[in-house]
């Protein structure tokens, strides 16, 4: 039977949730998929001063926070995402 995961709200709760057999939690349901998940390899060697509205910056942060990832990366990826379809 398939379960999801509860939610665990402190460290005690998690140990004694990893005490138990954890066959029924593993399917795909429960992980995130493979594509999201980006490996940053290339150091990071220039900065960039940028202004943009509150509004912008607030959306920015929340869609950050939707798909796990600080806002500043989201950023950096978007750029990239852009560059990349520019080239093709």
């Amino acid at each position: 039977m398939k379960k999801k995961f509860p939610v665990l709200k402190t460290d005690e709760e998690a140990e004694a949730f990893l005490e138990q057999d954890l066959t029924d939690y593993l399917h795909a349901g429960n992980f995130k998929s493979a594509q999201w998940m980006r490996f940053e390899f290339k150091p990071k060697q220039k900065s960039l001063n940028l202004r943009i509205s509150e509004e912008l910056l607030d959306a920015v942060r929340k869609n950050a926070k939707r798909e796990g990832i600080p806002y500043q990366r989201y950023i950096r990826q978007a750029l990239e995402r852009a560059v990349m379809e520019r080239k093709r």
